[in-house]
């Protein structure tokens, strides 16, 4: 039986997080609201793609179309928002032998390439999917060229002790030997938000990086999830902000997403390790398995990052287009 590839029906879309949330791939940022997020921000039409075996949903591939001076093109995620992970998410695929799983991952692909290509034409496209897509072979086998990309995730199945005694010993004395008089670290909400952002902001421009993403969108996603969240972690010293970290937490996995940078302020703390390891420790009394310190591909940043003692997990970026127009994409600044 062939696999039928439709954009999603009003039925499809109230059965949509559910998908969402029995793939091994799905993601906050794949919840529908999330997606409607994403699309008002970044000027795309989305397009959220299904896949079925008779009545069997076997993938969902929400696709953006953006079009811009008479160029047309195709991304999951959409630029500029640094969404981290999106692209195509399996269904009941889980318990098919190796050769029926390859066969119908393959016809969905196939079908969801079909259906971009007849109504899109797209001369661009950009996928980036999540750690647990193995298989990049089919974007491969459709003409895209295929980047491996890297991760960091540290296990929090395990108990606080024995997760900070598998630290660097650097680690283990900036968490231990901070007064915890000194500082408070509290999950804010939306003024919590907006610090962070404008501090991120503000050290991505004074290293000469243009950071896009809009305080809007950020609320409108923390506001409009209905089965994640956006949790703005923030260092506090004598009731003044220092610095924060915003992370997505969904299903058993909480991830690092915007903030962490530097602080400016005059402190003798190590904040971003109390950050880290506030979240971590939460995430251990809420019963999460993975932090996902999201990103690892950055030589000078990875230093930080590998004293937590992370397993590094791959995932894969994708890009279609000649190489003309490549150079037109990047028109949209930034494609991550």
């Amino acid at each position: 039986m062939s696999i039928d590839v439709r954009v999603a029906t009003e039925d499809d879309l109230d059965r949509w997080n559910g998908y969402v949330e029995r793939s091994p791939q799905g993601r906050l940022c794949h919840e529908l609201e999330a997606l409607r997020v994403q699309a008002d921000h970044a000027d795309a039409t989305l397009h959220p793609l299904v896949g079925f075996k008779g009545q069997e949903p076997v993938g969902i591939f929400p696709v953006f179309e953006i079009t811009k001076r008479l160029v047309t093109t195709a991304f999951s995620p959409p630029p500029r928002l640094r969404i981290p992970y999106l692209g195509p998410a399996f269904l009941n695929m889980g318990k098919l032998k190796q050769r029926k799983r390859e066969r119908r991952r393959q016809r969905f692909m196939d079908g969801c390439f079909e259906w971009i290509d007849a109504e899109l034409n797209p001369k661009y496209g950009h996928v980036r999917t999540a750690t647990t897509f193995a298989d990049a072979r089919p974007f491969q086998w459709n003409e895209y060229d295929v980047t491996p990309s890297y991760t960091y995730a540290v296990d929090l199945d395990r108990d606080a002790d024995d997760l900070l005694m598998s630290f660097s010993s650097d680690a283990r004395s900036n968490v231990r030997n901070a007064d915890d008089d000194a500082y408070e670290i509290d999950v804010g909400g939306r003024e919590e938000i907006r610090l962070i952002h404008e501090q991120v902001r503000n050290r991505y421009e004074s290293q000469g990086i243009d950071f896009d993403v809009p305080l809007a969108f950020v609320l409108d996603l923390a506001e409009r999830s209905p089965n994640g969240q956006v949790r703005p972690y923030t260092l506090r010293v004598d009731g003044e902000f220092v610095g924060g970290i915003l992370a997505l937490e969904y299903g058993d996995t909480v991830g690092r997403w915007l903030g962490g940078v530097r602080t400016d302020a005059d402190v003798d703390l190590p904040t971003n390790d109390l950050l880290d390891w506030a979240i971590m420790r939460d995430g251990l009394e809420r019963g999460l398995e993975t932090y996902d310190l999201v990103g690892a591909d950055t030589r000078r940043i990875n230093r930080y990052k590998a004293k937590f003692n992370p397993e590094l997990r791959s995932y894969y970026s994708l890009e279609y287009g000649s190489w003309g127009v490549r150079q037109v994409a990047s028109l949209y600044d930034s494609v991550k």
